[in-house]
């Protein structure tokens, strides 16, 4: 069987073509644009195409599968011959439900949280001595990879609730890290995206089990009504009502720590990366890993060994004492969870934040949430909305957000938005780049001017 992936250089789609490389499947794809992913990928025996071709899929037969997202456009020349020719068209969540199929599988989901969450039980089970295999959507540092094959018997992946397509999975181990509104191009309304959530507890395995964070209401209503349903479930948070409580927080610029206390006693937990929603993904992935079968104290001080996730509050670099972090939040509580921990990294110093909306509609129908979640920031540079796979919509601009949020500049570019940023900076400031689009590419910029700066007889 050969598998192609259309779009394949996406975070979603490479992760799952390299499991599927690693399991022996002969795996094609086409990217609009070349990238190191689909170098990669070539390398690790992948047949990858720059530009989209019907060509690429000639060779295709009935046997074999086309994999797509929601992102593929209809008219995609690629996606209408597969069609004509009547090659089986899937899901990516299918081909990954597909990789993952005889594991022990934990699927891990939520508005915001759910990579870094299954990055850290990924990471943390590995230290612990099993070798699961995981697909998380974005490179984990300290494997220096987003994918992996193991010879354990667990398989960790990060389930996307964008459009619904985590209802395909049959996890183990379900964890939701938080039921917040978004997505609402997809879902319509806040209601049924909360419903979808529920769907994904219904496809449970029998007797599995359901980790939920009892401080966020929509997941801790989740829990309620799957344990009302007769499911197992297991609730963390900062409340005496948890389960597994998280007490005795300590925060600083560069780590955290708390003691996690439960029915089976105490445990420290000791993180090497900053911030409140760190203690809490570690918790749950804390709570996922002992039910794996992981002694409570090896897996919390497993945990300590997690370094980061690429885009998720990485320092890019420091160049006179200002210091360049790069963060993919690009909802309203992502946004200003990273704020948050910014600041709390900043100490003395100002936080100057750089931030690129994603989508129009997103844009649209949460404007003032964002200019709240970005409140928190000193100074704020607007760069405009990045489409993804969105048409510009009358009237919508990232100037909707500017409007609620006195301290925001507008820019034109990013490479405008960048230069103002370095300059704007001094030493003992922390400058964050914030969004999913291409707004990453922002903070080299940044350091690069930032070292022009200071060349001697600059200012």
């Amino acid at each position: 069987m050969r598998i192609h992936f259309i779009a394949i250089g996406g975070a979603g789609m490479s992760v799952i073509a390299e499991l599927l490389l690693a399991q022996g499947y002969r795996v094609s794809g086409s990217d609009r644009a070349d990238s190191p992913v689909l170098a990669r990928l070539a390398a690790r025996g992948a047949e990858v195409h720059v530009g989209h071709d019907a060509a690429h899929v000639a060779h295709l037969g009935p046997e074999d599968l086309v994999v797509v997202s929601t992102a593929i456009a209809p008219d995609n020349v690629e996606l209408r011959a597969a069609k004509d020719r009547g090659i089986p068209i899937r899901h990516r969540s299918e081909a990954l439900a597909l990789a993952a199929r005889g594991k022990d599988f934990v699927a891990v989901a939520g508005s915001h949280g759910k990579t870094t969450t299954s990055a850290m039980l990924a990471v943390a089970l590995r230290t612990a001595g099993q070798d699961p295999s995981f697909a998380i959507g974005g490179r984990v540092v300290a494997l220096d990879t987003g994918a992996h094959l193991g010879t354990g018997t667990v398989f960790v992946a990060e389930a996307d609730e964008s459009d619904k397509s985590f209802i395909n999975y049959d996890p183990q181990v379900a964890i939701v890290t938080n039921i917040e509104p978004d997505h609402l191009d997809h879902y319509g309304t806040e209601a049924a995206y909360t419903a979808a959530f529920g769907d994904f507890v219904d496809k449970l395995r029998p007797g599995g089990l359901l980790i939920a964070n009892a401080d966020d209401d929509g997941a801790a209503q989740l829990a309620r009504t799957a344990a009302a349903a007769g499911k197992r479930v297991q609730t963390y948070g900062t409340g005496t009502g948890a389960h597994v409580r998280i007490e005795a927080p300590q925060l600083a610029a560069t780590q955290s720590g708390a003691r996690l206390v439960s029915e089976i006693g105490a445990v420290e937990l000791d993180l090497a990366v900053p911030g409140e929603h760190n203690l809490a993904n570690a918790t749950a992935a804390w709570c996922a890993g002992v039910e794996l079968g992981v002694d409570p104290a090896d897996m919390a001080a497993a945990l300590g060994t997690f370094t980061g996730t690429a885009r998720r509050f990485e320092l890019r670099g420091s160049v006179g004492g200002v210091r360049v972090i790069d963060d993919y939040a690009h909802n309203p509580a992502k946004v200003a969870a990273a704020v948050r921990t910014a600041r709390g990294a900043a100490g003395g110093g100002r936080v100057l934040a750089l931030f690129q909306p994603h989508l129009y509609t997103r844009t649209r129908d949460f404007a003032a949430e964002f200019a709240e979640a970005l409140s928190g920031a000193d100074s704020v540079w607007l760069a405009p909305i990045f489409p993804a796979r969105e048409e510009p919509l009358p009237g919508v601009t990232s100037a909707l957000i500017g409007a609620h949020l006195p301290q925001a500049n507008l820019a034109r570019g990013l490479d405008e938005a960048a230069r103002a940023v370095a300059r704007a900076a001094r030493p003992g400031d922390v400058v964050i780049t914030i969004g999913a689009g291409d707004v990453t590419t922002a903070a080299g910029s940044i350091l690069a001017e930032l070292e022009h700066l200071a060349e001697p007889g600059r200012q």
